[in-house]
């Protein structure tokens, strides 16, 4: 069996760890988001994209932060799972 996969560069998503994330309370629950600085430079990474003016250097960043952003949902979605 051949799987095909495209290979796609990225910054690697633990290089937002430090200043990207922080754990916000939400309900009882501490959840995994994206600080307000990581929040606005993927939106404005999108903003490019949809416009059609992202660089590669940008689109690196941008698949980064994405994956990260995969990341958070299911870990997330896994604690308030575990919590109910």
């Amino acid at each position: 069996m051949r799987l095909d996969m495209n290979a796609q560069l990225m910054i690697q998503p633990s290089f937002f760890i430090d200043a990207g994330i922080q754990l916000q309370p939400i309900q009882g629950l501490y959840l995994f988001k994206f600080s307000k600085d990581l929040q606005t430079r993927l939106e404005a990474l999108n903003e490019r994209k949809r416009v059609a003016t992202l660089t590669t250097d940008e689109a690196v960043e941008l698949t980064g932060i994405l994956e990260l952003d995969r990341i958070f949902t299911l870990l997330n979605a896994k604690i308030i799972g575990e919590s109910a």
